[in-house]
């Protein structure tokens, strides 16, 4: 019989019944194990073995020989103050605990759990874990005077998620408070925190973990260097062979006009497509001689043409010559009257989003510009080229709302 042939009803029956028997032959989302009548107390953990880490432990045993078994739970208090439980399942031997304030002694008290809900006896054991990483953190943390401010490095090779927290006088009640938390996982920790007066200050950092634990104080007295925010009124295009086609009216100017998004008709500087292939770049004066701090960048949004991975290249030349000069070369590469300032990738999303995914968060952290530091070596400028070799979606044409540049007049 031709299917062409079956009958809507009996088309719709067949239909059901096949769901029917999909949806009974499928694991349930919600399903549970029964719960156990069973009252019995089961025997203890046996056979404890301890592995120290850094902060932490971890504890292997042998479970007791019960049908009835569920998990074996770990309670122990990590500071004095916070107590922590650990459950593992029955599957498996060993349990991880973590988050321990220091290197010394602790006390882990263990108990096997059953379906019924129904506790072994305790069996304790002590423990003395490794040193923990934010404390081997903060034993690498320096803190230095940087331009308007205090840099602050450090080496966390483990990649474990801090917070380092800089402090200073507040001068309304003299008195310490924190003006930065910075949360990382990276293997190198190195910012600078800016908008310091150029006069000797104290100032402290502390690292946190996710455990709440807190290292002591480094205190010392800086002094942060100066520097000053670059006259935009003395900006002006330098335009080369090699610069990029301008697309859409996004004349080069625009990268310096005080708007860092478009409001009131202001436009981004904005490159396109031309007849001959050219580097995503455009060359500008900035009307004097400067050693470089810093910089502040104004993308339109994350994704599409914005910028991933730029460079800046400089001259100190009264009239610079044009160059071949690619993004992506490292500091102090020379072509001709150019030099690499820095070349640059811009930060992913804050919210960890995937490539073309951003949030409220995200849009709010570009809108409040984002810095680059220049390496504090670099030689002073009276030109900047800026050469974009990269965009997030791969396009060979960007855009850019605002730049503000930031250094030390010569």
């Amino acid at each position: 019989m031709s299917y062409n042939h079956i009958k809507p009803v009996h088309f719709i029956c067949v239909l059901a019944l096949l769901t029917t028997c999909l949806f009974s032959c499928s694991k349930s989302d919600n399903y549970k194990l029964p719960e156990s009548t069973d009252k019995t107390k089961p025997a203890v953990v046996t056979n404890v073995k301890v592995r120290n880490f850094n902060g932490g432990v971890v504890l292997t045993y042998t479970l007791p020989s019960s049908q009835n078994l569920l998990y074996v739970v770990a309670d122990y208090n990590i500071n004095g103050k916070t107590t922590r439980q650990t459950k593992s399942s029955y599957f498996l031997d060993t349990i991880r605990v973590d988050g321990f304030q220091s290197s010394k002694d602790y006390t882990i008290t263990l108990h096997a759990v059953t379906r019924a809900n129904v506790e072994s006896d305790p069996v304790t054991v002590t423990v003395h874990p490794d040193t923990p990483y934010y404390q081997l953190i903060r034993k690498n943390l320096t803190l230095a005077a940087d331009f308007g401010g205090v840099h602050l490095s450090t080496i966390n090779k483990d990649k474990r998620p801090v917070g380092v927290n800089l402090i200073a006088i507040d001068p309304a009640d003299n008195k310490f408070n924190i003006k930065d938390r910075h949360f990382t996982s990276t293997d190198t920790i190195s910012y600078a925190v800016r908008g310091f007066s150029t006069t000797p200050a104290k100032f402290g950092a502390f690292v946190t973990d996710q455990f709440g634990n807190a290292s002591d104080t480094l205190l010392v007295t800086l002094t942060p260097l100066y520097e000053e925010l670059l006259d935009k009124s003395k900006f002006f295009q330098y335009l080369t062979p090699s610069d990029g086609y301008i697309g859409y009216g996004g004349i080069l100017p625009y990268l310096w006009d005080g708007f860092t998004k478009e409001v009131g008709g202001a436009a981004p500087w904005q490159t396109t497509i031309g007849p001959v292939q050219k580097l995503v770049q455009g060359t500008f004066g900035v009307g004097r001689s400067y050693k470089l701090s810093h910089f502040l960048m104004w993308p339109r949004s994350y994704g599409y043409a914005n910028p991933k991975v730029f460079s800046i290249w400089g001259s100190n030349k009264d009239n610079p010559a044009d160059a071949v000069t690619p993004g992506g070369k490292p500091v102090g590469t020379v072509s001709g009257d150019w030099v690499v300032v820095g070349t640059y990738r811009f930060p992913d999303p804050p919210s960890g989003l995937p490539q073309g995914q951003t949030n409220a968060a995200d849009q709010a952290f570009i809108e409040a510009g984002v810095n680059f530091d220049v390496p504090f070596n670099s030689p002073a400028v009276k030109y900047l080229r800026i050469v974009v070799s990269e965009t997030w979606f791969g396009l060979d044409y960007t855009y850019i709302e605002e730049m503000s540049f930031y250094g030390i007049p010569q």
